[in-house]
């Protein structure tokens, strides 16, 4: 009895393992499918916007792209190691910084909600912690 209650909380604590990890993978696809597509509008049709604005739109856009790939290379390593609880927070964090920081810089230019802004640096740490991360698994493991 002890045995298979021990095996289904293994089982559970698998499940939630891998279930984490494909919703970051989709993340990184859609974040991926939306740098392209939106940089495309904004080197064509978002050339009517004002220059500070478009400025703030690039720089977010540059920003996504670079983490979504760091994002994807991040869950790669994680699928290739034995589970690492490490990179497994790298990857929430890099997750969390494309939506705090892009996403706020997205929302606060496109419909001049300013509040919003506030979070964009939470956006910005989450970054920095999620390089850290990256760091201390890489120094653990090579």
């Amino acid at each position: 009895m002890i045995s298979t209650n021990i095996n289904q909380q293994q089982d559970i604590n698998l499940n939630r393992m891998t279930t984490l990890p494909k919703c970051l993978m989709i993340i990184v696809g859609i974040s991926g499918c939306f740098s392209v597509l939106f940089g495309a509008w904004l080197a064509h049709g978002g050339q009517t916007l004002p220059v500070n604005v478009q400025s703030s739109l690039a720089s977010a856009l540059q920003y996504q792209f670079i983490h979504t790939l760091a994002l994807l290379a991040t869950l790669i390593w994680l699928k290739t190691v034995k589970s690492s609880k490490v990179l497994l927070s790298a990857s929430i964090a890099f997750a969390v910084g494309l939506l705090c920081f892009c996403g706020t810089i997205y929302i606060k230019s496109f419909f001049e909600l300013a509040i919003i802004g506030k979070l964009t640096p939470f956006g910005g740490i989450s970054f920095a912690v999620a390089w850290i991360l990256l760091a201390l698994e890489g120094k653990n493991n090579f």
